[in-house]
């Protein structure tokens, strides 16, 4: 069985424990020669204000935690690595796809859960993960769903976006993860808004596809990072801060 770290509710523990052995489908892709997740050199400036230079990293399988200080350029580096923000300097590969040369190629293998997620306020959450299913060429199947309702949100995913808590639309996105079979999640935050319950649905979730994926997500939140397994680095640990 797996055990929730220091922190969390007896409520939550009991969630974890039914959260076990999940049927969500995963592509091993340990034995790959290439990371799934590498940069470098990567640098960003806003006008005069240097966010970070010269980062990079090589990641195969498994969870990482960017764990820095509030307004320290986290989310400006999930951005870069998710195609999303274009950087001064430097390269990102997804799946061995550099997302410069071939960015429709790199963001097939890519699952990214931004911070806010209301990219489609009109959409309902249904109408969203059909689209994330048709885009990957795969359907939302009923282990789908069922990570949907232990995530609590089978009474929310005929919402629109714009109607939604802002933990449920993060939970929305974070479904969709296991919706065909990319190799790299990058969630910014992806805690954020969520209670006990729903946390011990994401750490199992986040165990679970580490075991073939990689997962990137940001955290001021430890106790999280430790309950993951994650492999914890600052911005030092990439290469420096501006």
């Amino acid at each position: 069985m797996l055990l929730l770290r220091r922190g969390f509710e007896a409520t939550a523990e009991a969630t974890h424990a039914a959260t076990l052995a999940p049927r969500y489908p995963v592509k091993d892709t340990r034995h790959t020669l290439q990371p799934m997740l590498r940069f470098e050199n990567l640098s960003k400036r806003y006008g005069e204000r240097l966010i970070f230079q010269g980062l990079h990293d090589d990641i195969t399988s498994g969870c990482v935690a960017l764990n820095d200080e509030s307004g320290s350029g986290k989310s400006t580096l999930l951005g870069l690595l998710a195609g999303t923000i274009e950087p001064d300097a430097g390269e990102v590969w997804l799946g061995g796809h550099s997302l410069r040369t071939a960015p429709l190629a790199a963001k097939s293998v890519l699952t990214y859960v931004p911070e806010d997620c209301m990219t489609y306020p009109d959409q309902t959450g249904r109408e969203y993960l059909n689209k994330v299913a048709s885009a990957r060429k795969t359907a939302v199947t009923g282990d789908t769903l069922d990570l949907a309702d232990r995530f609590g949100l089978t009474p929310h995913l005929d919402k629109r976006f714009e109607q939604m808590s802002f933990g449920t639309r993060k939970k929305i996105f974070l479904t969709a993860a296991v919706l065909g079979e990319t190799r790299v999640l990058i969630a910014d935050e992806p805690v954020g808004g969520l209670d006990a319950a729903a946390r011990a649905v994401l750490v199992d979730l986040f165990r679970t596809l580490a075991q073939t994926r990689t997962v990137f997500f940001s955290s001021y939140d430890t106790v999280f990072t430790d309950a993951c397994e994650a492999r914890s680095v600052t911005f030092a640990d990439l290469g420096g801060r501006g």
